[in-house]
């Protein structure tokens, strides 16, 4: 399934936002536009759905409505999420989910429903508040995404939501997990049990994939010719690679010798093949060398084809934007503003669209307008 569309109101840096998604979603801004907040939207909607989340644990975790609520919300201030979901691009078989959320005017301050609705291709599948939610207001603390036996109706969305994955490989703590103690955070989203996850997956599946990454690390990573996974004495599980070296053999090196770059490649190579849901990808230029971050877009478009997936990326990269098969539809652009940061596809602009149509590349047409206006000025820093 993909987001077809996205709607949304008073969500952090953000007063509206109106827009369509493709299969790859491209989001470009400078620092604090809130392209990580962007990408959080379908984060919040995961730890609503999943097992053990819930819609008061998912605003917790961001630290409460007022932490949620754009700063330029004025006289209506309910944050509202509204997402398109169907099986692909051109289906006339919608899903629409909307979240309305308010805080207790009193007491707690608990974050409540001002609204839930589903629904499909135009056919009211659930309306909230209901009679039930009348006679008992404490109702409105949840949400029916969160409830099984209250999703069964539109269970697919609720699944889809659950299962999406987002991913910001940090090589440090995939190199050294016991240096941070303590329990990881929900859905590990920097990478700290990758290895773990890696461990789960049965023998053949891990093997395939292994295989396919190998082959790419094999062009990407100088002298290594070699990816398996080994489990140490202990039993806990490694990745370990052989590199051409003077020896006839080579030399082993596991993954607290690998480089960051080669870390955070074999973590969003993984992260590809690991399933259909949808992926949330933040900044994978990172460490990596201008030439392979061309090559990524691409890449990722290869893997769609099989696996289908919709794949939503944050970036800053010249690079990753300069491939000529990315189009202007695919690429958001953040604004910041004094009421709320913008977004628009790149292709809404008549300047960067005749840019487009003329043979520039997204990254020369559109990139440029992602810069601060007072950059300068740092030519006076002292």
């Amino acid at each position: 399934m993909v987001v077809r569309h996205l709607s949304v109101k008073n969500w952090r840096n953000f007063r509206t936002i109106d827009v369509s998604l493709s299969d790859r979603v491209f989001i470009a801004g400078p620092n604090a536009s809130g392209k990580s907040n962007l990408l959080d939207i379908f984060r919040f909607l995961r730890d609503i759905a999943k097992p053990g989340g819930g819609l008061q644990h998912a605003v917790a975790q961001r630290g409460g409505v007022s932490k949620l609520r754009c700063l330029a919300a004025r006289r209506y201030p309910d944050i509202e999420i509204e997402v398109q979901v169907a099986d692909d691009l051109s289906t006339k078989d919608v899903w629409t989910y909307g979240l309305g959320i308010k805080q207790e005017a009193r007491g707690y301050r608990l974050p409540l429903l001002a609204y839930e609705r589903v629904m499909r291709s135009g056919r009211s599948v659930l309306n909230r508040p209901d009679s039930d939610d009348e006679q008992d207001p404490l109702r409105l603390t949840q949400t029916h995404l969160e409830q099984i036996a209250a999703n069964q109706r539109f269970r697919d969305i609720a699944k889809f939501f659950e299962t999406s994955l987002y991913l910001h490989l940090v090589p440090q703590l995939l190199r050294h997990p016991e240096a941070f103690p303590g329990p990881g955070l929900p859905g590990d989203p920097f990478g700290r049990n990758f290895l773990d996850r890696i461990a789960r997956t049965s023998e053949r599946v891990r093997n395939s994939r292994l295989k396919r990454i190998e082959a790419a690390l094999v062009v990407a990573v100088p002298q290594l010719k070699n990816l398996s996974y080994v489990t140490d004495e202990t039993g806990i599980p490694h990745l370990e690679a052989v590199y051409k070296h003077w020896r006839p053999l080579g030399a082993r090196q596991r993954e607290d010798q690998f480089s960051d770059g080669t870390l955070r490649l074999l973590g969003l190579l993984w992260s590809l093949l690991e399933g259909d849901s949808l992926l949330l990808l933040e900044e994978p230029e990172l460490s990596l060398n201008a030439g392979i971050v061309r090559k990524l877009p691409s890449l990722i478009h290869r893997l769609q084809k099989v696996r289908h997936r919709q794949v939503v990326i944050t970036t800053h990269s010249a690079e990753l934007l300069s491939d000529s098969g990315i189009g202007g539809e695919e690429v958001l652009l953040l604004e910041p503003t004094s009421d709320g940061t913008r977004v628009s596809a790149a292709s809404d602009s008549a300047e960067i669209k005749a840019l487009l149509e003329g043979g520039i590349n997204v990254a020369d047409a559109a990139l440029p307008k992602t810069v601060p206006s007072q950059v300068s000025q740092l030519d006076l820093f002292e």
